[in-house]
């Protein structure tokens, strides 16, 4: 009698790497945006400043290998200047299908459009909502659509909400998207889409002294109904570092690959990492 197959996981460890760079100011890195072959790369750390760059992949599309555009470019607010604690705490990036480039802040939770040189364009409303996020527990996350539209999330609980809300940004209007089940043990900190219209989303749990978890979600919807939501990736603790980026790419051949990088948070015993995976969809 023939065996019934095997299930695949749902998404593959391919490798990972560890960054390490010189500059004073490299490192705390919360955001990471791919182009969609998966070689060159935006990255955000949480003290407002833009790296790029470029990455080689071996056949897998593991990183092996990483180079810096120069020294990085700090953000800049509506005046000019550079942007100073507590409004340059930059965690969420986005960059859109016609090369729009967006940031989410917490502590002063906003959402703006930059420019490629780091320079302020503008700031999107901020509904009332923002506003009762709890300090450092807000927008962490930001991802945006295969049409256009932005989704954000706060990394902690909201006011008199008993579920993690999704806040998307189409037509001028924030509104919530859908809601996703209350978890106090893993925390939304980074966000993507495929090409597909799938959301996924990166979560942490944080382990005292052992380190942190790491959690990775596929999330289809249909305007505000969410159609499935499943676990791809679950580590145990320690497994990676502080990992807060991610990016959804895909390579030649049409697979789907996830990138995350690690938040060192300017810690010399922590570190800069890279870790892939591939998606089985």
């Amino acid at each position: 009698m023939a065996m019934p197959a095997l299930a695949e996981d749902p998404a593959d460890f391919v490798g990972s790497f560890r960054l390490e760079q010189k500059l004073d100011y490299f490192g705390g890195l919360s955001g990471l945006e791919f182009s969609d072959d998966g070689e060159r790369f935006i990255t955000l750390s949480d003290s407002g400043v833009l790296f790029s760059g470029r990455v080689t992949r071996d056949e897998a599309g593991a990183v092996t290998s990483v180079v810096l555009d120069g020294v990085g470019r700090g953000l800049r607010g509506a005046d000019g200047r550079d942007l100073i604690s507590p409004m340059d705490d930059s965690e969420g990036l986005a960059l859109t299908a016609d090369g729009e480039l967006y940031i989410s802040f917490e502590l002063e939770n906003r959402v703006a459009r930059y420019n490629a040189d780091g320079s302020w364009a503008e700031d999107l409303p901020r509904p009332r909502e923002f506003f009762g996020l709890e300090g450092n527990w807000g927008l962490e996350a930001l991802a945006a659509a295969p049409d256009g539209s932005l989704y954000t999330m706060p990394e902690g609980d909201v006011r008199g909400v008993t579920s993690f809300p999704v806040y998307r940004f189409s037509n001028g209007v924030w509104t919530r998207a859908f809601t996703l089940p209350e978890d106090h043990n893993w925390r939304p900190v980074g966000a993507d889409f495929d090409a597909k219209g799938r959301l996924y989303v990166l979560e942490r749990d944080f382990w005292g002294l052992i380190g942190f978890r790491t959690r990775l979600r596929q999330i289809s919807f249909d305007g505000d109904r969410v159609e499935a939501d499943r676990v791809l990736i679950e580590t145990p603790p320690a497994r990676f570092a502080n990992l807060e980026g991610l990016s959804i790419w895909q390579d030649a051949g049409g697979g789907v690959h996830a990138t995350m990088v690690s938040d060192d948070n300017f810690v010399f015993i922590q570190q800069t990492q890279f870790v892939d995976y591939r998606i089985n969809d």
